[in-house]
C-alpha cells in the first residue's frame, strides 16, 4: 500500500438529523451540511461529497483519504432496530444479561425499571461446557447439543449469533469450536465471539458487548458495503477509514467485524476537535459541548486530552444515571450523551409540565418548521420563534424554514394545553432543553470528580452555539469558544485523529509471583495484533506503542490504571509495578495499604500513528472593527421581551473584532447567540471568544427549573 499523499482529505459524519462533510484541499476548508437520508444514509453522504467537490473545483482523484464516522450503530442500539440475534452461553448463565450486576442505580425508587436486554430470554440458549478462570477445561463442550442448537437457529432464520462462554477471555477454544459448528448451518449469519470482542473479566459486560456487536453487525456491514460501492462508482477510489469510539482510525474490514467500536464514532470526532482547539490555545481545562439535531454530547478535556474509559453505557434512561443503560466493554472517549438536539420533540405531560426529548423528529419529517410534514414542536421550532434562527438564511439559505408552521405546532401542542403565549411556550422549551444539558454536565463532572466553573466551554455542532451562553449561565462558566467550522466540528475532528487501534485483554497475575516470560508473550501478541490493524491503514514506520496495566490490592473490587514501559519486561520489574501502582494509589486516595499483595487483572496495548502538534499563529498586526450585516428581533431571557440586536456575518469578521452582547453572529451551518452578559472577540485562529462581563444572575440563569 502506497503512503497517502493527503493532498485532499475528506471527513464525513452522519448524524441522526444532519450529515456533515468537510474537505481540506490546497490549504482551504470547504464544508457542507445536508439532511440525513434515513432510508439510505449513503445517499446523503454522496450529496454532500458532490457539493464539496464542486465548491472546491476538485475532482475525485484529488481526494486521497476519506474518514467517516456515524451514529448509525448507536441509533440501531437505542431504537432497537438491529438484526434478529441469538445468544449462546454456558449452561446456568442464560440470565446474566437480565440479572446484570444486581445493582439498583436508584436505591429508593420502588417502581424502578431496568433496561430490557437487547436479546430477550427466548432467544438466549445454553450449551453444557465449562472452563475455569485459569483456562482449564473441566467440562468439554457437548458438540452434539451444539449441533442440534445450530440446526434450530438455522430453522428459525437468525441473522446474527453472539457466543459468550464463561472465562473464554483466557481460553477461547469452546467459543471458536461453537462458531465453526454454527457457520456450517448459518453461513450468512454474523457471528460474534465475546473472546474477540471484549476479552476481559466480568461476564455481564463481556456478554452485553458481544450481543450488541452481533445485533448491529448485519446492518453496519450492509451500509459500509453500499457506501464503498457508491464512493468507488463516483471515482473516489482512495482509502476509507472509520472513526473509532476511542478516538483512533481503523479500516473498513475491522469496522465490519467490530461495529460496536463505532457506537460513539461521531461524538469521538467532536471530542478530538475540542481537544485540538484546547491544545492549540493552551487550555488545560475544557468542557466540550456538541449539540446536533438529535443529541447533545458533553465531554471533559484536561491538558489537551479528552477523558477515556474502557466501557460505555448506551441508552441511559434514568436522569443520566450511571447504570441505567447497558454497558459496552470497548475503548471509548468518555462523555455523556442525551436526547437534547435541535430535533428533540417537546410535549406537555400529565403533570402539565413541558418535557423535551429524548425522541427526535430527525430529518424525516423533522421539526415542524422544516415543512416536511412534521407537526410536533421541536427545539429548532422554538429557536425560530425566539429569533435565534433566521428562517430565510438557515443552512446558508439553501433550506427555507416555515415560521408559521413552527408557531402552529407550538400553539397547538404546548400553548393551548398550558394557556400560554407561543413565545412563552418557545421560551419554556428552550429553558427545559438547556437545563437538561446543564444537568447532564453537572452529573458527568460529579461522576468524574471534577468541577465546572473554571473550565472553558468549547461549543460546536449545529445547535450548541445557539445555546452556549445560556448553558454557561447555568453552569457558572465564564468563557466560551466557538471555533471556525463549528457547525461541522465532528467531521473536522476526524481529520485530526491518529490512525490507531487498542487491544484490551485480561491476564491475571499476582505481582510478587508474576510470570515475566508469559506476560511478555501476551504483550507481544497484543502489540502485533494492534499493529496488523494499524498497518492495514498506513505504511508509516514511526508508530507509537503505549501500555497500561490495571492493578488493585488483593481482594479489592476495582482496579486503577498505570502506564508502564513498552520494553521487554525483566525479573526485577515486579518491584517497578508495585512502585508505580502505589504511587498512583497514593495520589488518588492519599495513602497506601502496606504489605498488601498487588494483583494485575488486565492489560491495554495501543498502537497509533503520530499526530503533529497543532499549528500556533502569531497575533496579526491590525484590528478591524466589525460592521453588522443586519438586525433581528431576539427574545431577551431576563425580561421575556423581544429586543432588536445586531447580526454579524462570521465570514466578514477579522482578528480583534469586538462584539458586545446581545448580538448574533451568523454562518452557513449555525449561528452564535451572544448573551447580554458576554462580549465576543475574534482571535487569531478565527474563534469567537466569548467572555462573561458580569456574574450570572441566579434568578434568570436558573428560571424555569
Amino acid at each position: 500500500m502506497k503512503e497517502l499523499s493527503l493532498k485532499g482529505k475528506l471527513g464525513v459524519d452522519i448524524g441522526g438529523t444532519f450529515t456533515d462533510a468537510v474537505l481540506e484541499f490546497n490549504g482551504q476548508r470547504f464544508t457542507d451540511k445536508v439532511l440525513t437520508t434515513q432510508d439510505a444514509p449513503e445517499k446523503g453522504v454522496m450529496q454532500a461529497v458532490d457539493t464539496l467537490l464542486d465548491h472546491a473545483n476538485a475532482s475525485p482523484n484529488d481526494v486521497s483519504l476519506i474518514i467517516h464516522g456515524t451514529t448509525l450503530a448507536t441509533n440501531a442500539l437505542i431504537e432497537r432496530k438491529g438484526a434478529k440475534t441469538a445468544f449462546v452461553t454456558t449452561q446456568g448463565f442464560r440470565d446474566v444479561l437480565e440479572i446484570r450486576l444486581e445493582h439498583r442505580f436508584e436505591q429508593y425508587d420502588i417502581f424502578l425499571d431496568l433496561p430490557t436486554p437487547l436479546v430477550p430470554r427466548h432467544r438466549r440458549f445454553v450449551v453444557n461446557e465449562r472452563i475455569t478462570a485459569h483456562g482449564d477445561i473441566i467440562v468439554a463442550m457437548d458438540e452434539n447439543s451444539m449441533e442440534r442448537l445450530a440446526i434450530r437457529l438455522a430453522r428459525q432464520k437468525y441473522e446474527a449469533v453472539a457466543i459468550g462462554f464463561l472465562h473464554s477471555y483466557i481460553n477461547d477454544t469452546h467459543e471458536q469450536r461453537a462458531a465453526e459448528i454454527i457457520r456450517r448451518h448459518l453461513p450468512n449469519a454474523a457471528i460474534t465471539l465475546s473472546s474477540e470482542t471484549a476479552p476481559e473479566m466480568k461476564e455481564y459486560e463481556r456478554f452485553s458487548t458481544a450481543c450488541a456487536n452481533a445485533y448491529i453487525q448485519p446492518k453496519m456491514a450492509s451500509y459500509l458495503a453500499q457506501l464503498e460501492t457508491r464512493l468507488q462508482t463516483r471515482g473516489l477510489d482512495c482509502p476509507l477509514l472509520m472513526m473509532l469510539s476511542g478516538g483512533g482510525l481503523t479500516t473498513i474490514e475491522t469496522s465490519r467485524r467490530f461495529p460496536v467500536r463505532l457506537v460513539e464514532s461521531g461524538p469521538a470526532g467532536g471530542a478530538i476537535f475540542s481537544a485540538h482547539i484546547a491544545a492549540q490555545r493552551g487550555l488545560d481545562k475544557v468542557l466540550s459541548f456538541d449539540m446536533g439535531g438529535t443529541t447533545a454530547k458533553i465531554c471533559l478535556i484536561d491538558d489537551g486530552k479528552p477523558q477515556t474509559a474502557r466501557s460505555f453505557e448506551v441508552g441511559r434512561t434514568y436522569r443520566f444515571k450511571k447504570g441505567s443503560g447497558f454497558p459496552l466493554r470497548i475503548p471509548v472517549i468518555e462523555m455523556v450523551e442525551i436526547g437534547a438536539g435541535g430535533g428533540s420533540i417537546a410535549r406537555v405531560n400529565s403533570l402539565k409540565q413541558v418535557t423535551v426529548g429524548p425522541d427526535s423528529a430527525g430529518s424525516e419529517p423533522g421539526p415542524a418548521c422544516y415543512g416536511r410534514g412534521g407537526d410536533q414542536p421541536a427545539v429548532t421550532d422554538a429557536n425560530v420563534i425566539l429569533g435565534r434562527i433566521d428562517p430565510d438564511s438557515f443552512s446558508g439559505g439553501r433550506m427555507k424554514l416555515d415560521k408559521a408552521a413552527a408557531q402552529r405546532a407550538l400553539e397547538i401542542q404546548i400553548g393551548q394545553h398550558l394557556d400560554m403565549r407561543v413565545v412563552d411556550a418557545a421560551h419554556g422549551i428552550s429553558e427545559m432543553v438547556d437545563e437538561n444539558m446543564a444537568s447532564a454536565a453537572r452529573v458527568h463532572a460529579i461522576e468524574s470528580g471534577k468541577e465546572m466553573q473554571s473550565r472553558t466551554l468549547i461549543a460546536f455542532g449545529g445547535g450548541a452555539p445557539l445555546h452556549a451562553t445560556r448553558i454557561a449561565d447555568k453552569l457558572g462558566i465564564k468563557r466560551i469558544l466557538i471555533p471556525p467550522s463549528a457547525g461541522v466540528g465532528s467531521a473536522v475532528g476526524f481529520l485530526r485523529a491518529p490512525i490507531a487501534y487498542e487491544i484490551v485483554r485480561s491476564h491475571y497475575q499476582v505481582i510478587s509471583s508474576m510470570d515475566i516470560k508469559t506476560v511478555n508473550t501476551v504483550l507481544d501478541a497484543m502489540a502485533n495484533e494492534a499493529k496488523r490493524v494499524v498497518g492495514a491503514a498506513t505504511t508509516k514506520k514511526d508508530l507509537v506503542q503505549k501500555r497500561v496495566a490495571f492493578l488493585r490490592y488483593f481482594g479489592q473490587g476495582h482496579e486503577i490504571s498505570v502506564a508502564v514501559p513498552t520494553r521487554k519486561l525483566k525479573e526485577p520489574d515486579r518491584q517497578m509495578f508495585r512502585d508505580l501502582f502505589e504511587a498512583e494509589y497514593r495520589r488518588l486516595y492519599g495513602r497506601i495499604v502496606p504489605d498488601a499483595e498487588v494483583e494485575l487483572l488486565t492489560w491495554k496495548v495501543s498502537i497509533e500513528s503520530p499526530v503533529p502538534d497543532p499549528e500556533t499563529l502569531p497575533l496579526p498586526g491590525r484590528i478591524v472593527e466589525p460592521l453588522p450585516s443586519g438586525k433581528r428581533k431576539l427574545l431577551d431571557v431576563a425580561s421575556r421581551k423581544y429586543i432588536t440586536v445586531p447580526v454579524f456575518s462570521r465570514t466578514t469578521l477579522e482578528f480583534g473584532a469586538r462584539i458586545p452582547g446581545p448580538a448574533i453572529i451568523s454562518e452557513d451551518e449555525t449561528s452564535t447567540v451572544i448573551g447580554g452578559d458576554f462580549e465576543a472577540t475574534i482571535d487569531q485562529y478565527g474563534c469567537i471568544d466569548c467572555t462573561r462581563l458580569r456574574p450570572a444572575n441566579p434568578t434568570t440563569s436558573r428560571r424555569g427549573e
